[in-house]
């Protein structure tokens, strides 16, 4: 819903919308394949000690038929799952599992199934957790799987066997938004933490994402109270592609260039003028988009 209102709120008028990947590129929390008929699909989830709570996000095609199941580090089974509408509870040890079967959204052909785990005391149960997928009438076969943001997690609570791929976070996953990648620029290469892309444009779509690239490692910026302090991450890195839109529409609006440089025309541009790094042989890619920012090959004169 976040990605639709942005995507609206960038048509309205003489504006443009700019975003960090976020900073899940190398977290492990994103496992992705594809289930083929006659061929099951275990994916392995490592759990640290003393983890309050978490939940996975399954994503597939809604055309798909598969069987879901939980196997608990112990080795005990919940599933399969009843593809029904409502929550279905499950115990396994010490730990409570919520499970939630979506249904296609007017703006989506996929499906979520939703899995919580709760405690039953303090602590889900630690170990090997394995989410195994068993086809049962498989068209397209692929799924995702996402864990909450890193921050939130317990450190080494993660996929076992991750799919770097397809790491960008709400909202640069926007299609009309500006998605900025982080890169180091002292060194000129890209920052592992910054969300990536997948090869065919984020969710199938054909739209490259990222678009590009701004430095996003020990940048400095004011802090409170005064002074300045050393910064990390694609939040950090938006701001320098921001402020690079804001000075093409000057360029264009204000100076009576351009009076229709705004929207997707600034992106055209800014990934035009992107400057490509070292170590990759095809642009755009997954990491850094189109190249690293630069305002000056990005204005058209």
């Amino acid at each position: 819903m976040v990605e639709r209102f942005l995507n609206d709120a960038a048509d309205t008028w003489k504006n443009v919308i700019c975003a960090g990947s976020g900073n899940e590129g190398s977290s492990a929390g994103h496992a992705a394949g594809q289930v083929r008929e006659d061929m099951e699909e275990t994916v392995q989830l490592a759990v640290q000690n003393r983890e309050p709570a978490l939940n996975v996000q399954i994503w597939k095609s809604y055309v798909d038929e598969m069987d879901i199941s939980v196997v608990s580090p112990s080795g005990v089974t919940a599933g399969p799952f009843r593809e029904i509408l409502g929550p279905q509870r499950f115990v396994l040890g010490r730990t409570e599992l919520l499970v939630y079967y979506g249904e296609p959204k007017p703006y989506s052909v996929k499906q979520e199934i939703y899995i919580s785990f709760l405690p039953e005391e303090s602590y889900i149960d630690s170990g090997v957790w394995r989410i195994v997928l068993t086809p049962r009438s498989i068209v397209d076969g692929t799924y995702q799987m996402w864990l909450p943001s890193q921050g939130a997690l317990n450190e080494g609570t993660a996929f076992l066997f991750p799919d770097s791929g397809t790491t960008l976070t709400i909202p640069s996953t926007a299609a009309r938004v500006i998605t900025a990648a982080a890169y180091d620029g002292l060194s000129f290469s890209y920052a592992d933490f910054s969300g990536r892309g997948a090869p065919e444009g984020y969710g199938g779509s054909g739209v490259p994402k990222p678009d590009l690239a701004a430095p996003g490692v020990r940048i400095s910026a004011p802090v409170p109270g005064g002074g300045y302090g050393e910064f990390t991450g694609t939040s950090f890195a938006a701001p320098f592609v921001t402020g690079a839109a804001a000075l093409l529409m000057e360029w264009g609006i204000v100076l009576g260039n351009d009076p229709y440089l705004y929207g997707e025309k600034v992106k055209a541009y800014l990934r035009r003028g992107a400057r490509q790094l070292p170590g990759y042989a095809e642009w755009p890619n997954p990491q850094l988009g189109y190249g690293a920012l630069c305002v000056r090959n990005s204005i058209p004169v």
